[in-house]
């Protein structure tokens, strides 16, 4: 499997954007979506592009296997790892593809996820994170942001699952 990493972090980034510190956002100070609350040693105002991508490859890309993963379903649990934490994403998977959700991609997740039919699992999958969206109290605040960055996901999808 080719390693599209490169490609998905840009599109990433362009949701996660510059230093943000939103009082009524729960994941506090950000800067390219890499949380003060997720990293408390990291001085997060000083935080480079390239010091993001890295910690989104080590921690996120990396850590979870993605790259093991079809290219759509990929991006699609790297995204949500990022805005939702990567045990929320990788547990979404699994319910999606019909494996054990221990929030650990290993071999029974990777088995469940290449049997199942891609599109149903995309779709199960992002319907997991509006539900979830939907569930929190700041929806109200900036959930028209989320429901289109899910929007633009599912174009992504359509995409790369081609």
């Amino acid at each position: 499997m080719t390693d599209r990493f490169h490609i998905f972090i840009e599109r990433v980034l362009a949701h996660e954007g510059g230093y943000v510190f939103d009082k009524r956002d729960p994941g506090g100070e950000t800067k390219w979506g890499i949380s003060k609350r997720s990293y408390p040693a990291l001085n997060i105002k000083a935080l480079t592009r390239d010091q993001a991508v890295a910690i989104y490859r080590r921690d996120f890309w990396d850590a979870q296997q993605l790259g093991k993963l079809p290219q759509a379903v990929a991006f699609q649990v790297f995204d949500a790892g990022v805005n939702h934490g990567t045990g929320n994403a990788v547990r979404w998977l699994q319910a999606a593809a019909g494996a054990a959700a221990d929030g650990l991609i290993g071999p029974r997740t990777l088995a469940a996820v290449r049997a199942a039919d891609q599109n149903d699992l995309l779709l199960r999958f992002n319907a997991a994170r509006l539900d979830f969206y939907a569930s929190l109290s700041t929806f109200a605040t900036f959930g028209r942001g989320w429901v289109r960055r899910v929007a633009g996901n599912l174009r992504h999808a359509a995409g790369d699952n081609a």
